[in-house]
């Protein structure tokens, strides 16, 4: 008689969008093992670039088109540019799956994603990233939180780019000592700095709303480190929280980033799961 294996012990499918320095340190933890998880697939703009690297592991995913992803995964990292959230969230939720989404300012200007993984009963998981506290500022929500405030100071080299130097014209070059460059909204930030401040938007999701959730931005150019120090004020407690992640290849990011994601994906099968 043959054993039937229940479908609840079979791997779960995991795919990531993007092979930059995030990416790549995921897909490496994943093909070290991850209990429960297995790495069936990657989509990327230059396939011949990453052939040697895809090569090099134990177990080597397939390469696919972002929008035949779905088809072979159960759960999507998107590790890419922002303007791809959309095509690479919306197969998955739309089938009641879940997408990690890294480019978490993306999200505000669609909210459509998020109506149709409630529809469907998908997921939509914005990880815990460059900060600290989420889960603090999250439990505070259940409460009344009054204000929340972020400074962020990043090395020059991380704006280079950003919408928001351009089109207001400000010169960071050559500056010698820290310069204020933004303050406003977090959803504000996310326009501005696409690649630069989605842990703003993450916390305001947690917290009070983009639109309430106050961020100021400098660039320092003694800065080795991205830093950020949280204040919040709520009815359940007041905290303030600092961090200073340590850049990964892209000055752009942290190391920690690609670190929450493997320990977010260490949690689903996990015996004991600490943390909300």
């Amino acid at each position: 008689m043959t054993e039937t294996v229940s479908s609840d012990h079979a791997p779960t499918r995991v795919a990531i969008v993007g092979l930059g320095p995030i990416g790549r340190t995921v897909a490496q933890a994943l093909d070290e093992g991850i209990d429960g998880l297995t790495l069936s697939a990657v989509a990327v703009s230059n396939p011949d670039k990453h052939r040697d690297f895809l090569a090099g592991l134990k177990r080597p995913p397939a390469i696919r088109a972002i929008d035949e992803l779905a088809d072979v995964a159960d759960l999507v990292i998107e590790c890419a540019p922002s303007h791809l959230v959309e095509s690479i969230v919306g197969p998955f939720v739309s089938r009641g799956k879940t997408a990690i989404v890294l480019s978490a300012g993306a999200l505000l200007s669609h909210d459509d994603l998020i109506a149709l993984a409630r529809k469907h009963r998908g997921q939509i998981v914005v990880p815990t990233g460059a900060l600290i506290g989420l889960d603090a500022v999250t439990a505070a929500a259940e409460g009344t939180i009054k204000s929340v405030r972020m400074v962020s100071r990043k090395p020059v080299r991380g704006f280079a780019g950003a919408p928001y130097i351009i089109e207001n014209g400000i010169e960071i070059e050559n500056i010698t000592a820290p310069k204020k460059i933004f303050e406003g909204s977090a959803r504000e930030a996310a326009k501005g700095f696409p690649a630069n401040l989605n842990v703003a938007v993450a916390l305001s999701l947690a917290g009070i709303g983009p639109d309430r959730t106050v961020l100021e931005v400098w660039a320092d150019p003694a800065a080795t480190r991205n830093q950020h120090r949280i204040e919040v004020d709520a009815d359940s407690a007041s905290f303030s929280m600092a961090i200073e992640n340590i850049p990964s290849d892209n000055p752009k990011t942290g190391r920690i980033t690609a670190l929450s994601v493997i320990a977010f994906l260490r949690k689903q099968r996990a015996p004991l799961r600490v943390g909300t």
